[in-house]
């Protein structure tokens, strides 16, 4: 680690980067199996999942980078290998191709995981008084509860 001077203690920077690495590792492994799907959807609902599907892994492809970066920021190497992120993600990955009503069940229950892996960050980075680490894991937590809400609604 450099000797940077941000007003975050080396150690909570350690500690922050820590939980953003889990977070980018559930963050990837959503976008993966986000992606996956959309190539993979099936079925009558075929056409808005696929769309909405696209929509979703393209929002978390520009979240990765950002969170990546941050953990540069910190001063910290980012992961960046699929054995990284499958020993750091709570989020496992799917085999096959589950039915379009699974797939949903799947992306919804990642986008949750995604919300509480953000709370465990959210509350290393307050406690450092780290408020930009605190805007992009709110950021991030807003954008997963919502859309694991619209989810939610599509098996209503």
């Amino acid at each position: 680690m450099s000797n940077i001077h941000i007003g975050i203690s080396k150690e909570n920077r350690l500690k922050i980067a820590e939980g953003l690495k889990h977070l980018l590792a559930d963050s990837y492994t959503l976008y993966l199996q986000t992606h996956n799907f959309h190539w993979n959807v099936a079925g009558p609902q075929f056409r808005v999942l696929h769309l909405m599907f696209e929509e979703h892994y393209t929002e978390l492809a520009l979240a990765v980078d950002d969170i990546a970066e941050r953990i540069r920021t910190l001063d910290v190497a980012a992961p960046g290998t699929f054995k990284e992120f499958e020993r750091l993600s709570t989020i496992k990955e799917v085999e096959g191709v589950p039915s379009a009503s699974k797939m949903v069940d799947l992306l919804t229950k990642g986008h949750e995981q995604v919300v509480k892996t953000s709370r465990q960050v959210l509350k290393l980075a307050q406690e450092a008084n780290d408020e930009s680490t605190v805007a992009l894991v709110s950021d991030r937590m807003r954008i997963h509860e919502k859309t694991s809400w619209m989810l939610r609604e599509m098996t209503r």
